[in-house]
């Protein structure tokens, strides 16, 4: 147990034990990053949104922020990580009138996604992780507590926030023993990992890993994406036009799909003319020359949702052309198919497990509890071909049996293990709000 006089020199010893070393080559790879983006943005538009949303940011805020409010600060990656904090948030806003969340994102996706979000007071991209920008932002902001979702660790940002004594947490985290932190040239940034007030995990190997390396400021949660879907459930919207679309036709939907999903879903469909199965398609990258370029690829019996009040009766694929509709999409679905398993990894496979829809994903797939979870119930299914996509699909069509024990183990999968928002607001309320 760490002494409270210990602790609350503990910024001072980090810096003690941070090899200078260290420092100087972490600063020295972000200018490099930061220098990467630069030369890049002249040519991709991400990296122009990167440095152009970051230009005279801190002027900004300092004028968007009115002084003496209680600012409750969430810093997420992306659109996934928001995802994740967002139950929690809503929560803490809901029992607490005179809160402000401020939220920031690292990447341009996630910030012009979510920047006109009603959940937040304020939102701002995370300035660049240097010492002076860390300092600088924390006091205009000077929030009273911090969220950070999964696996943001700025090292600057939670150095000053420590220095200041600014009560920090860390929400459904996942560690994995391959992570620079328990390798021995990353151990530096291990005590900044220490510098957590509390670090919710996502399962029991995260929180033993934590333990073994003497992490003794986390505790066994779960993810508070399962909170969150079955939010979008019991709240999902409805769209009579994908109803009429759909009819009483067995639908697949294919979610968050990247061009490599695409090809083989095409694949498919292209060995299944005279199927009567209908598509819904939700491409993650919606720009007019994709969405074209698939449409065109499927054919005239095609339809995007923009048009989709003009459709015949005889269409059978429906492309998706915009954002923000696919959660709540998923519950017309027969099986779900989702994209990224032959990129980076998977999508949200939550999203649509929640409805008891059975879902297939590439292989990609290993980084993701989740996924390895239904896996290892066979709920869902990763396939790593056309000719396994085929046979699977089959396989859930005609096997009803089969069919019914996947949705029920995806819903009750999804059912067993909520409840880390109500765990973490908690603790929130008792260690932070001292209620």
């Amino acid at each position: 147990m760490v002494s409270s006089t210990l602790w609350a020199h503990l910024p001072g010893i980090l810096y003690a034990l941070m090899d200078s070393a260290f420092v100087f080559i972490y600063d020295l790879a972000i200018q490099f990053y930061l220098l990467a983006i630069r030369v890049s943005s002249s040519f991709n538009p991400k990296a122009k949104q990167f440095i152009n949303g970051r230009k005279n940011l801190l002027n900004e805020i300092k004028d968007a922020i009115h002084k003496n409010e209680y600012i409750v600060w969430m810093h997420c990656a992306s659109v996934g990580e928001y995802e994740q904090g967002r139950p929690v948030i809503e929560k803490l806003k809901a029992e607490n009138n005179n809160i402000k969340v401020l939220l920031t994102f690292f990447s341009p996706s996630g910030y012009l996604q979510r920047k006109n979000s009603s959940e937040a007071d304020y939102i701002f991209y995370l300035p660049i992780d240097t010492k002076k920008n860390a300092e600088n932002f924390i006091r205009i902001i000077n929030p009273q507590f911090v969220i950070f979702v999964k696996y943001e660790f700025w090292f600057h940002h939670l150095i000053e926030l420590k220095k200041k004594n600014i009560p920090t947490i860390l929400i459904s985290g996942i560690f994995r023993r391959e992570q620079l932190f328990f390798r021995w040239f990353g151990k530096p940034f291990l005590a900044v990992i220490k510098s957590f007030n509390k670090i919710f995990v996502q399962d029991k190997n995260s929180f033993a890993l934590l333990n073994e390396f003497a992490l003794t400021n986390a505790v066994l949660s779960s993810d508070t994406r399962f909170d969150r879907v079955l939010q979008v459930k019991n709240n999902s919207k409805q769209f009579p036009e994908i109803e009429k679309f759909c009819f009483d036709n067995k639908v697949i939907i294919a979610g968050s799909t990247w061009p490599e999903d695409e090809k083989l879903l095409i694949q498919f469909i292209t060995q299944q003319k005279k199927s009567g199965l209908k598509w819904i398609i939700a491409p993650h990258e919606i720009s007019e020359k994709h969405i074209g370029s698939l449409i065109n690829q499927l054919g005239e019996k095609t339809i995007r949702f923009s048009q989709i009040q003009n459709a015949s009766n005889d269409k059978q694929f429906l492309v998706i052309d915009n954002i923000g509709m696919l959660s709540s999409i998923y519950q017309y679905g027969t099986i779900a198919y989702v994209g990224g398993g032959f990129g980076k990894g998977i999508h949200n496979i939550l999203e649509a497990s929640v409805y008891g829809v059975p879902v297939l994903f590439g292989p990609n797939y290993k980084k993701f509890r989740e996924a390895n979870d239904l896996i290892q119930t066979e709920s869902c299914f990763s396939i790593q071909n056309e000719n396994e996509f085929d046979f699977k699909i089959n396989q859930l069509l005609n096997d009803k049996k089969l069919y019914s024990e996947c949705s029920i183990g995806c819903y009750d999968y999804v059912k067993n293990n909520s409840g880390a928002t109500d765990q973490i607001v908690q603790y929130i309320k008792k260690e932070i709000f001292k209620k």
